[in-house]
């Protein structure tokens, strides 16, 4: 079975004091019978339970942090923990114990998109692209990402990139995995050549970070999914990451709360599921490391928090 041909979950109606959302197109489900965090606690448990298309892999217990090499039993015990909710798992390299993400989830019956990552150390790249052709080699990889935000960041110039997209591709030639590279939706429209030479056009689509209020979150994710889907002309386009974090900072009209991220995460499973939109949430578990690189809002994405307990 093709990666395009494999079943979705359905968005079946969710009760909670005996009564289902009511949801539309631009705004979502109506929150206003939901008034009680209890009651939308329970819509959010019941959303996380009938499944997810994909979500991104935490790795990082407590302590550790980019740069650690993490074990096979922590990727394993992890991988488990997530078994029942997603058909896809997303890792975003293939070094330093990376590699086993694919491994083991492929060995659960999880498919994978499996990125290698790149930035300004060629030496590193190197092991990136070698680990994740190894590693198409062995059967794991459904999609393979060659880099993520690399031009958002500027760590490679936009011909860097496209030879390592093009090393991967004739690598990978006649296996039938799509190659594809991740970047913020607007990079799309903004780099035509990079958007001409994927198979699939991987979007991260981030509302929060664009400082959208919760109200108006759906509507634009879904612009922001319009955007990169017309840059494609055509190709299919995955959102690579989305989500809203629980606590922390507030950007603008974009408040880090416990209720913003349950409204956020159920509006994004109903819509996605609603149109088929393969969308990979982020993220799994809490990472207390990336408070150096985003602030106190850094280390609450996930839908468990850092001791693995599911968050609400």
């Amino acid at each position: 079975m093709s990666y395009r041909e494999e079943r979705k979950f359905s968005f079946q109606n969710l009760e909670t004091n005996s009564s289902s959302p009511d949801f539309k197109e631009s705004v979502g489900v109506d929150f206003t019978k939901y008034e009680e965090t209890e009651d939308l606690a329970k819509l959010w448990n019941t959303t996380l339970k009938q499944g997810m298309h994909g979500i991104c892999f935490s790795m990082y217990e407590d302590g550790q942090e980019p740069g650690d090499t993490i074990t096979e039993e922590q990727v394993e015990k992890r991988i488990k923990i997530l078994k029942p909710y997603t058909k896809w798992i997303r890792s975003f390299s293939c070094i330093e114990g990376n590699e086993h993400i694919p491994r083991i989830a492929k060995k659960h019956g999880i498919k994978n998109m499996v990125g290698a990552w790149l930035g300004d150390d060629m030496d590193k790249n190197e092991l990136e692209i070698a680990g994740l052709i190894q590693l198409a080699k062995e059967g794991c990889v459904d999609i393979a990402a060659v880099g993520n935000e690399v031009m958002y960041r500027k760590d490679l110039t936009e011909e860097q990139l496209l030879t390592y997209i093009h090393r991967v591709k004739h690598a990978l030639e006649g296996m039938d995995i799509p190659v594809g590279y991740v970047d913020a939706y607007y990079e799309f429209s903004h780099r035509p050549n990079i958007t001409e030479v994927c198979d699939v056009i991987l979007s991260n689509c981030y509302p929060y970070w664009e400082g959208c209020g919760i109200e108006h979150s759906l509507s634009h994710m879904q612009n922001m999914f319009g955007q990169a889907n017309a840059a494609g002309n055509g190709k299919k386009v995955i959102i690579t990451e989305t989500g809203w974090p629980s606590k922390g900072e507030s950007l603008r009209g974009a408040h880090s709360t416990e209720e913003n991220a349950m409204k956020y995460f159920i509006n994004t499973q109903a819509w996605a599921n609603k149109n088929n939109i393969e969308t990979f949430y982020f993220s799994s578990f809490d990472e207390s490391w990336k408070v150096g690189a985003e602030g106190i809002v850094g280390a609450y994405w996930g839908l468990w928090d850092k001791n693995e307990n599911v968050k609400f």
